[in-house]
């Protein structure tokens, strides 16, 4: 496993200025260590977002956050043309969601102007700040919660979502659930299931030329920069999944495919964005998900502890089967 040092050096830098790049390796370890976010904006302070604070990098030569490196326009400028890789048109359906994904998984924000035509964001020019978020893999982070998704009675995997607020793990865990039911769990009594992944941003998996670049085991179709809900039927279609897991449900269609998918004897192990199960009542579409009952597990996690901290884990009727978890750190962290 790549450590967050070699994360920055040969993932995050190739799309920054040189002289950024150079302050950032010059920074000591135990901050590197620490990084889960990178935020540039222009005519301000260069930002890292670290697990549990944040700092201001300084200049060349310089120690106090006084004297921080100012980032310019002409600095944001030159990245984006380094993450589109010198042809924004070829990048326009990402950057209209507000996003790019680079090798890794990392995803980077983006504000600035946006054009809109019929009520429709087309595309975002003029981009004056940009939020580099680091994606891990942390091997095990899904074991408290493996044992709460498995039907003893028959060793079924049983639909599973994680609920959290963004920068509190789902994404990582879910990565490591794929993992370890792709590989399978002998002390849980779960044999190695085939599952498929529809990887809409890039993040799950971090393909590369459609090929996985971090560990899923060796049970995984991945379906990647598809959309979730054309992904999902396509995968049980032509690969025959007996799990398929996705990220960040949200979009009618989404919540359409999940219920057929569920239908068809399919397992869905999914992420949603909320802090709680009863904020997603409220949700459009979502909230007939939980209505209808089809999810199994609802895993609510928050960054309380740290990233991954576990809350509750709740039933198909919202009866809780695990209360708010001791105080220890996150299973991110």
């Amino acid at each position: 496993m790549k450590n967050r040092k070699s994360i920055l050096q040969q993932e995050i830098c190739p799309v920054l200025p040189s002289h950024i790049a150079s302050l950032l390796l010059q920074l000591p370890d135990n901050i590197i260590n620490e990084i889960t976010e990178i935020r540039i904006r222009v005519n301000q302070p260069l930002l890292l977002v670290l697990d549990n604070s944040d700092i201001m990098v300084p200049q060349a030569g310089k120690t106090a956050a006084s004297e921080a490196y100012c980032c310019t326009d002409k600095d944001l400028s030159r990245i984006f043309q380094l993450l589109c890789k010198n042809s924004v048109y070829a990048f326009e359906e990402e950057v209209s969601q507000g996003y790019l994904t680079i090798p890794g998984g990392h995803r980077v924000g983006l504000a600035g102007q946006a054009t809109v035509f019929a009520g429709v964001i087309k595309t975002i020019k003029c981009i004056s700040s940009l939020n580099f978020r680091l994606a891990k893999a942390i091997p095990g982070c899904a074991d408290s919660i493996l044992p709460y998704m498995v039907d003893r009675e028959c060793g079924r995997i049983v639909n599973t979502l994680l609920i959290s607020p963004p920068r509190c793990g789902k994404t990582t865990i879910l990565r490591d659930l794929i993992r370890q039911l792709s590989t399978g769990k002998p002390s849980l009594g779960i044999a190695g299931v085939q599952i498929g992944v529809v990887d809409e941003r890039s993040e799950i998996a971090a393909c590369q030329n459609g090929i996985p670049s971090v560990d899923l085991g060796p049970r995984v179709d991945v379906l990647d920069t598809c959309p979730k809900a054309s992904g999902m039927l396509m995968l049980i279609r032509s690969m025959a999944p007996q799990v398929v897991a996705t990220d960040e449900l949200g979009r009618q269609e989404d919540v359409i495919a999940v219920r057929e998918a569920i239908c068809a004897g399919v397992t869905v192990v999914a992420t949603v964005h909320s802090r709680t199960v009863n904020e997603l009542y409220g949700r459009p579409y979502i909230g007939e998900l939980l209505a209808q009952k089809l999810f199994d597990r609802y895993v609510v996690l928050s960054s309380r502890l740290g990233p991954g901290t576990i809350e509750e884990i709740f039933d198909s009727r919202q009866e809780k089967v695990l209360y708010t978890c001791p105080d220890e750190v996150g299973i991110c962290g």
